[in-house]
């Protein structure tokens, strides 16, 4: 049996959010022509139900692609849907443009009646400790045990986390705000916050994965259930959805620090799929 390929829509941008028609007219060619953001080659990446084992939308707003009834028509050309739905809080400081918590909550109820909750995981990512106005230590947990009593009603088995990386684009980003700063807390921090998460979610049936964090997860102490994985995860996959695909690591991911994702294939474009969420945390945006 040939292995057949993940795509990925998309790390780079939110395709389901913002870019569901361009992603149309590419399953309708039947490839999708990607600029590699490094080189800035351009790479075909097969499209069609016989070349593809499934595709992995990443979401903070599944609104669009709800409304446009986007899955049912690629469903019925033959397409695997899984979704990863970052939903992290109320704060629109951090993420100012999208939807309120509750109307994401029902996007994932709306995508788990529609695709199965096997088809959905959640990633409250990333976790963000600042300052803003008093000077006073701030953070976006304040709304993670009410989204995960809520996915746990959903049938929601995993949540994937990590603390925000500061990168020089995100750093100038916040020089326009007033009084707020970017903290890293200290390890110990990490683990309790680690901790309290890892120990509501077991209590609700959901395990909870660290992305990206191997100086935390080598620091964790037995006993804390958080375990290293990836966002796209072949054996999952192939467990979901049957077939065959490369289990191996995705050499173009962080994996030094400790990313577990497989094989994918990437069709978003920085350029071409801009994204409109405006988070202050985001690596891609201006």
């Amino acid at each position: 049996m040939t292995k057949k390929i993940v795509i990925s829509a998309s790390r780079r941008t939110d395709i389901p959010a913002f870019h569901m028609d361009s992603f149309m007219d590419g399953i309708k060619r039947g490839a999708f022509h990607v600029k590699n953001p490094f080189n800035r080659r351009i790479s075909v990446v097969p499209a069609t139900p016989d070349a593809v084992h499934c595709i992995v939308f990443w979401s903070k707003d599944f609104s669009r692609f709800l409304d446009g009834g986007y899955g049912t028509r690629l469903k019925q050309m033959g397409y695997e849907l899984f979704f990863l739905f970052t939903v992290n809080s109320s704060s629109t400081l951090l993420e100012p443009n999208l939807p309120t918590l509750e109307e994401r909550i029902l996007q994932a109820e709306k995508l788990v009646d529609q695709y199965g909750a096997g088809s959905l995981w959640w990633r409250f990512d990333p976790i963000c400790f600042y300052t803003y106005g008093d000077d006073s230590v701030r953070n976006n947990l304040s709304d993670f045990s009410r989204i995960a009593w809520q996915m746990a009603d959903l049938g929601i088995d995993r949540c994937i986390t990590s603390f925000v990386d500061i990168y020089a684009k995100t750093a100038r980003r916040v020089k326009k705000i007033s009084g707020f700063s970017w903290l890293d807390p200290p390890m110990a921090k990490k683990i309790r916050v680690i901790h309290k998460m890892a120990d509501l979610l077991e209590s609700l049936n959901i395990s909870l994965y660290t992305c990206c964090e191997n100086e935390l997860a080598a620091n964790l102490p037995r006993g804390v259930n958080a375990t290293t994985g990836g966002c796209v995860s072949g054996r999952d996959l192939q467990k979901r959805f049957g077939g065959r695909i490369s289990l191996a690591g995705d050499s173009g991911q962080r994996r030094g620090k400790g990313c577990k994702c497989t094989v994918s294939r990437d069709i978003g474009c920085y350029d071409a799929h801009p994204c409109g969420h405006g988070c202050l945390y985001c690596y891609a945006g201006r």
